[in-house]
């Protein structure tokens, strides 16, 4: 059962529980206990589940470890401390690993100084970086507190030796649990946690996370469930407990009449402004690419500010060069850094005193994760900026910061019933120990990720496991345990099983760069990486060097495609590292434009209008004038459309037609229906059409004649699903992620006998595997799970189907329109495919010359007076 935790208890309560030493070291360095502490070292003292939410900074980890070193220092002052691994503390990053091993030792240090003597306690960091002989020391001796990865836990419970020491775990810390459970390190994990709860009899699961929501499915997450129902677990939410400063920022009054030059002059001088005002800055940007080049202006702009204090964070950079940037941070060297996502968990990067976010983050708890990096001791202010650069930017920015101001957070989904990873976890579990399969049943669907899965799921992953479809042999894909189904145990088969098994373990997938060569030659145009070629479809227009190609096709490591294409891209070369806008936040800035729409319907006057954007948004004037422009050109020009009603849009460019469909659902929703759409009207109506997507809409570019409201209609709920896996079937996205799938179940061997297999290779292997699971069952579970983990990780097809059924049942409007030109909330829909075509200066001249047009045609010459 989730309970939220209403009390808190007081220091005195604390303090009795604490050893003299441990009190003695507490009230030499702090004045009192934080509020996570006083509603949750108590109950992790009382071996209780709990889960604590709070921002960066609070005192989280001091929160968990209080009661773990108190009682390790208790034991070691009695001399009944063990050899045994008491605590096992598991986080996403390398780095934090590293962090929380110097935050655990230096305070151990100082209560040994104050006792004069030492008392054993042995922290030791077990990750994928950690030395043979490292290993071998904790082997001879087991770490009371084991700081480790999903990964590395995963392969300590299959290591014959090393499990003995985890027989009598009475701690698990998860920490930034919110990272793990949205992607399938967390589902690994979730199944590592069962088995580790089943090894030490009683286990108490403390999870660690920054701001996210729903926390009971998080809790749920975090201790799994015991007959059906969800093992007991406390919240502690105190996600908003520090003062909060937050501002969106346009560097400009006018986002849509400016030439580039100022508009990029006026960007990069608000940031020195403000990075001046401040003793250290971390700025975050959507895409590796923004972050080169924002470090790049300022310094060409300021040079005599930034030349050596000023450095780039981001994945693409080498682990030693990040290590770097995250030393001279914590030493207080650097005056600004620039990053993408790779700083916003919480690594310890010493003080920083403001956040800059350029563009909007997305999602309101990313934007709050972000922020929380700033004002990191418990009594600062968490300081955060948004600088927008479009009207588009300036309204969803405004709707996530009156959403992060009221405290209404955007749900994560969590990954369900994934078939790859649970078979590489019942190979190790085969592996370990001879198992009885409805034992083994029953333990996974303790894992809140797997409370859901079948039966029928279950037993066709042991047939897969166990060989039973001897044509894969063909394919080089072998039995890999056994199965008695008279006694119905399962066990390890064949020499190499735990070799082959930790080699291939984790469920992060190898990825290179696809070179792309023009059709029937070997003339190589360059290089994608292979997350942008998953948003390709065979016809999607895209730039590379400058240069316009269309895709055809791919073989393994190799698109092929054909120049000479006079058509603008369909596929931005950002695309595929931008983040998508969450569905809680899309419905929110829905909701915005339908109270705007109604405010314009009754008539009222400006001033008005602008009060109530100021009021609802907290707006300063310049950004409420701006909002007030934008919906009186798009409401007089045509139609608002909001979370109850999808307009679409049609008109005509050249000798193209458009249908631009405004549904503000996000990208992932946008993808799964625009798919869908096209898809129908392809089967309906024979016609091949382009297809174009962002988070406020998608459009369908065809020639000739096309019915799209037609293809709408066809697309009813219940077929949804249906109609969606067809219209994936023969893609790159299916391709790709059934490779990933294949890895991940141990299909593909990504390394065998020391030799590692090619991403290339691995490509070339999945394709002609897929082909022939197909043909043995196209139900095939690995194959099942590819077509799940596309249309419900990487689109939002729950989300998908949901808005077609408020369609179907009136809850959503659909009202068709037509125009010459397109309306201005169409303009970066449009606008998205040239970015890549013209100049950065030339598209904000397309984007003027479109307003001008606008303007014109509802009878306005000069600016909204």
């Amino acid at each position: 059962m989730i309970t939220v935790k209403e009390k808190q208890n007081t220091d005195e309560e604390i303090y009795t529980i604490l050893h003299p030493i441990v009190r003695q070291w507490f009230q030499s360095k702090f004045r009192a206990f934080g509020l996570p502490q006083k509603y949750a070292v108590l109950d992790i003292h009382s071996r209780k589940n709990i889960l604590v939410s709070a921002p960066t900074g609070s005192g989280k980890t001091l929160t968990a470890f209080l009661s773990v070193l108190n009682e390790l220092i208790d034991c070691s002052e009695k001399g009944i401390l063990e050899d045994r691994t008491y605590c096992v503390y598991v986080s996403p990053l390398k780095a934090l690993n590293y962090d929380i091993e110097v935050n655990l030792k230096q305070p151990l240090k100082e209560m040994e100084e104050l006792a004069g003597k030492e008392f054993g306690i042995r922290i030791a960091v077990r990750t994928g970086d950690t030395t043979q002989r490292e290993k071998a020391a904790m082997l001879r001796k087991a770490p009371h507190i084991l700081i480790t990865t999903p990964e590395s836990l995963a392969i300590l419970l299959n290591s014959p030796k090393f499990i003995e020491h985890l027989k009598s775990v009475q701690w698990c810390i998860v920490d930034e649990i919110h990272a793990l459970a949205e992607n399938k390190r967390g589902v690994h994990l979730s199944l590592s946690l069962e088995m580790l709860h089943k090894l030490s009899g009683h286990m108490t699961r403390v999870g660690l996370s920054a701001t996210v929501a729903p926390l009971d499915e998080i809790a749920q997450f975090l201790v799994g469930m015991e007959n059906g129902k969800s093992r007991d677990c406390s919240v502690v939410d105190v996600q908003f407990i520090k003062q909060m400063d937050l501002k969106v920022i346009s560097p400009v009054k006018d986002l849509i009449d400016i030439d580039h030059r100022d508009a990029a002059s006026a960007l990069y001088t608000t940031m020195h402004e403000l990075i001046q005002q401040h003793k250290t800055t971390l700025i975050f940007t959507n895409t590796r690419a923004a972050t080169e080049r924002v470090v790049h202006n300022l310094k060409e702009k300021f040079p005599e500010f930034y030349t050596e204090n000023i450095g780039a964070h981001h994945s693409s950079l080498g682990k030693d060069m990040r290590r770097n940037i995250e030393d001279r941070l914590r030493k207080g060297e650097l005056k600004v850094v620039v990053c993408s996502t790779s700083l916003e968990l919480g690594i310890d990067i010493g003080y920083v005193d403001l956040v800059l976010c350029i563009g909007s983050p997305k999602s309101v708890a990313r934007f709050l994760q972000r922020a929380g990096r700033a004002g990191h001791r418990m009594h600062d202010t968490v300081k955060g900026r948004i600088i927008v650069l479009d009207r588009d930017d300036l309204v969803e920015c405004s709707v996530l910061l009156k959403s992060a101001l009221e405290k209404r957070i955007d749900r994560v989904h969590i990954p369900l019933n994934c078939l790859d990873v649970l078979a590489q976890q019942l190979y190790g579990i085969a592996i370990q120990q001879r198992t009885n399969s409805n034992e083994l049943y029953t333990l996974v669907t303790r894992s809140y990720c797997y409370k859901d899965l079948t039966q029928n799921d279950f037993t066709e992953l042991l047939k897969y496991l166990s060989g039973e479809y001897v044509s894969l042999e063909d394919r080089y894909v072998y039995a890999k345990i056994w199965w008695d189904k008279e006694s119905n145990e399962i066990g390890k088969r064949g020499k190499l099983a735990r070799v082959i098994y930790m080699t291939n373990i984790g469920t992060i997938p190898d990825e290179s760069f696809i070179t792309v060569k023009i059709a029937g030659t070997d003339q190589v145009v360059g290089k994608i990486d292979e997350s942008f070629l998953e948003k390709l479809k065979p016809g999607d227009i895209f730039v590379l060097g400058g240069d316009v190609y269309q895709f055809k096709y791919s073989r393994g490591m190799v698109a092929s495609v054909s120049a000479s294409v006079s058509r603008p891209p369909t596929v931005p070369s950002w695309v595929s590292e931008m983040l998508p806008l969450s569905f809680d936040l899309a419905q929110e800035i829905g909701k915005f434009r339908r109270l705007m729409e109604e405010k314009f319907r009754m008539g009222l006057e400006k001033k008005e209008i602008a009060t109530f954007i100021h009021d609802y948004l907290y707006l300063d004037e310049n950004a409420t004038e701006s909002i007030y422009r934008y919906f009186w050109e798009q409401f007089h020009f045509t139609d608002v459309p909001h979370d109850r009603k999808v307009v679409i849009e049609h008109y005509k460019d050249r000798d193209r037609n458009y249908a631009l469909f405004h549904a503000l659902f996000g990208r992932r929703v946008n993808d799964c229906l625009s798919r869908a759409v096209a898809y129908a009207i392809g089967r309906q109506q024979h016609r091949d059409v382009e297809v174009g997507i962002n988070d406020n809409g998608f459009y369908i570019a065809y020639e000739g004649a096309v019915n799209v409201m037609k293809a709408l209609k066809v697309l009813k709920p219940s077929e949804l699903r249906l109609i969606a896996e067809q219209a994936i079937e023969k893609s790159e996205v299916l391709s790709r992620r059934f490779r990933h799938c294949a890895g991940r179940s141990l299909m593909i061997l990504r390394e065998y006998k020391g030799i590692k297999k090619r991403v290339g290779r691995q490509q070339v292997s999945s394709k002609i595997l897929m082909s022939a699971v197909k043909r043995i069952d196209n139900n095939f579970p690995i194959l099942k799970e590819a077509r799940r983990e596309v249309l419900e990780d990487v689109m939002d097809f729950p989300n998908a189907r949901n808005v077609l059924e408020c369609v179907e049942n009136g809850k959503i409007a659909v009202k068709e329109v037509y125009t010459i030109t397109p309306s201005p909330f169409a303009f970066n829909l449009v606008a998205q495919g040239y970015s890549d075509v013209i100049k950065i200066e030339d598209k904000y001249e397309f984007l003027k010359r479109m307003h001008q047009m606008v303007l014109a045609k509802i009878g306005m010459k000069v600016v909204v007076e």
